[in-house]
């Protein structure tokens, strides 16, 4: 099972190819590019499946970084997720940040319970727990430092952007500090997917919170009486 994992919900525009059955990593591509995701995306899932040695019609599968993160970004891997599932007849996964996170801490530290703390600007911090085995036991949702600071009572690993200050502010708790980034690295989103099964039905971005951009009301047009 050959599965292309595509991330755009940070920083990164990433993409890599699976192979599921035997746990092996057969190509990837990865730019910094902090906007643009639109621009490069293809390129970059291309520039995975040539190191992968493999193409499209290959794939048996799509998984896809689904947020929270990058309004902009996390619809551009969406659609392009959607997009090429579509064309190719295969299945296509959402994979949260949070939950990637989490994976990954739980591969260095083992399986204890996993804070996933992303920044998320002036509305607050992108949080959720998920146990040792994965499952959620606080679900993905925008809070306040303070609140932040309580959830860490329930973990015993802290993951993403916010994992220092979470953990400097709770000396007491003795928390083990995960990968510090906004976004997991991108093999994970295809293991995660792979375990869960594609079962999940169709990728939606989870943007937890309103979009910066609003529609401009004071340069809309009145209707026209029919």
């Amino acid at each position: 099972m050959k599965i292309l994992a595509i991330d755009t919900a940070a920083n990164l525009c990433a993409a890599c190819v699976l192979d599921a059955a035997a746990d092996r990593e057969l190509g990837r591509s990865l730019r910094d590019i902090g906007k643009g995701h639109a621009e490069v995306l293809m390129d970059v899932v291309g520039e995975a499946l040539a190191a992968a040695g493999t193409n499209f019609a290959d794939l048996t599968a799509i998984a896809v970084a689904i947020g929270p993160g990058s309004f902009t970004g996390i619809r551009v891997g969406v659609s392009v997720a959607r997009a090429l599932a579509l064309a190719e007849a295969i299945p296509a996964a959402g994979v949260s940040t949070l939950e990637a996170l989490a994976f990954e801490a739980r591969q260095s530290f083992g399986g204890k319970p996993v804070l996933s703390a992303i920044d998320g600007g002036r509305d607050g911090i992108y949080a959720a727990i998920y146990d040792g085995f994965g499952k959620v036991i606080y679900a993905p949702a925008v809070v306040d430092f303070a609140t932040l600071r309580g959830l860490a009572d329930g973990a015993r690993v802290v993951a993403g952007t916010a994992a220092r200050r979470v953990a400097d502010a709770a000396p007491a708790n003795g928390l083990l500090i995960g990968p510090e980034r906004a976004t997991a690295d991108i093999a994970a989103y295809a293991r995660i997917a792979a375990a869960n099964g594609f079962a999940g039905g169709k990728p939606r971005p989870l943007y937890l919170r309103a979009p910066d951009a609003r529609p401009q009301a004071h340069l809309a047009l009145p209707r026209q009486a029919p």
